[in-house]
């Protein structure tokens, strides 16, 4: 008798969508029946591709929402979520996205799927919140995918109330270190002082009567509700970090922390680029994410930093179509330029990337690592903070002073820095080599497989 399905949910960011495809590919390469995957529609190929052994169906969720999703956000809402304040980009990313009418028909699409094929397991996205909603509501055991450092699912974002992690742990998104100083500490404590007084405001309460109605009309179960309720009510989150790359704490039991989950590789022919990766002696790979927004005058900046490393260092960048508008009629002879590259693990892996420039997201910060390359850091959002702060602290890298602007002195800086001190290169091998024992894809799979819920036939 074949197994009941395995139903992969994720929103389709591709932070947060990768991890998944490399985990339910293994399983494809495994040869694991009844595997499904539910996104959005631009996930299709994605997610075809991926089906290396057994097949994987895809079932679409819909198009993208353009207002829950950052790479679609106009120009306006980008600068309220990346402006200096992080406690104000964190509240403007709250009140972009917390539009409880708008998960209505992906919860009911999502819904109307396991009615359907009725899964044993589900594995969710962490941020994916239709998702568990619908795994608790029909009581399937579900899989946490976390592509952050453990401590981002489980510390309270409010003073008061339960947490997993010790009173004076540096809150999600403050970017402050476990080692504050007597300032910080301050500015931690009011960071959860002011993320509480939110949930007073008058908008809020518009919010939360909103959401009520939708989990009435929906019929969500009220353990959906909670803080901390994708993690508890979960068989297991796979976390896709190790403890050394976060700061102490005890870490629940069914957070299983395995690396970052990396494909087989290469995953992509090298083709002419891999040759000129080849013909460099030291290459800097800078790649800012899907949701960076560069101007004139800082890709002008970043042009400058070229010239200025010429002859000691090459630079590959990854830059958007759309911005290249923005680059110089004259660029450096050492300077690349590619609209996207086949894959960013090739690059992270060839021995010839010394160090990656980078926005410090959850991926970046531990793939990163996984190859043993240091990093810059260019933080502007959320999380990033808290990565780049986290690469300080284990001195496995430098963060820009002023990350909001482009200053080409301050940019040579770092990375004259981290290229010239062996110790970042050693530091983030070591941590590499924590990172392959902890299993990566491999034990994420045997961990999913293992799990009671997949012994019921």
């Amino acid at each position: 008798m074949s197994q009941r399905p395995i139903l992969f949910v994720s929103l389709p960011e591709s932070g947060l969508l990768n991890p998944m495809l490399v985990l339910a590919e293994e399983l494809s390469r495994r040869g694991v029946e009844n595997l499904w995957f539910a996104t959005d529609d631009k996930g299709r190929e994605e997610v075809e591709a991926a089906a290396v052994g057994s097949p994987i169906r895809f079932r679409s969720l819909g198009d993208v929402i353009p207002e829950m999703s950052s790479v679609t956000w106009p120009d306006d809402i980008y600068a309220k979520v990346t402006q200096r304040s992080r406690f104000k980009a964190r509240k403007a990313v709250i009140e972009q996205t917390h539009r409880p009418a708008l998960r209505v028909p992906k919860y009911r699409a999502l819904a109307g799927l396991v009615d359907e094929i009725q899964p044993a397991l589900m594995v969710v996205e962490s941020m994916c919140m239709f998702g568990y909603e619908v795994a608790i509501t029909k009581g399937i055991p579900y899989v946490i995918s976390n592509p952050f450092v453990p401590s981002n699912l489980v510390t309270s974002a409010v003073p008061i109330g339960p947490s997993y992690t010790p009173s004076g742990f540096p809150r999600p998104h403050t970017g402050l270190p476990a080692d504050m100083s007597f300032t910080q500490r301050w500015a931690n404590r009011l960071f959860g002082w002011r993320t509480l007084a939110m949930a007073f405001s008058e908008q809020n309460k518009e919010r939360n009567a909103e959401n009520a109605k939708v989990v009435a009309e929906l019929g969500i179960s009220p353990e959906a509700r909670g803080q901390f309720a994708r993690v508890e009510k979960s068989e297991l989150v796979l976390c896709y970090s190790i403890p050394e790359m976060d700061y102490p704490f005890d870490i629940p039991e069914k957070i299983r922390t395995v690396g970052a989950l990396v494909p087989p590789l290469p995953q992509a022919d090298p083709g002419e680029l891999g040759a000129w990766l080849d013909a460099q002696k030291s290459v800097v790979y800078m790649g800012f994410g899907t949701i960076t927004r560069l101007t004139r005058p800082q890709v002008e900046a970043f042009v400058q930093v070229a010239y200025t490393l010429e002859g000691k260092h090459s630079i590959l960048w990854k830059l958007p179509r759309d911005q290249q508008k923005f680059l110089p009629s004259n660029l450096p002879s050492n300077l690349r330029i590619e609209t996207w590259v086949p894959s960013q693990l090739d690059v992270l892996a060839h021995p010839n990337v010394k160090l990656f420039f980078t926005h410090a997201g959850g991926n970046a910060y531990t793939e990163s690592i996984y190859f043993g390359k240091p990093m810059v850091s260019r933080p502007l959002w959320v999380d990033c903070y808290d990565q780049a702060v986290r690469a300080e602290s284990f001195k496995v890298g430098l963060t820009l002073d002023k990350p909001h602007t482009v200053d080409p002195r301050d940019v040579v800086d770092k990375l004259t820095r981290v290229l010239d001190n062996p110790e970042f290169r050693e530091n983030a091998e070591r941590l590499a080599a924590l990172q392959h024992a902890a299993g990566g894809r491999k034990t994420a799979a045997d961990l999913v497989l293992s799990l009671p819920a997949l012994a019921q036939k």
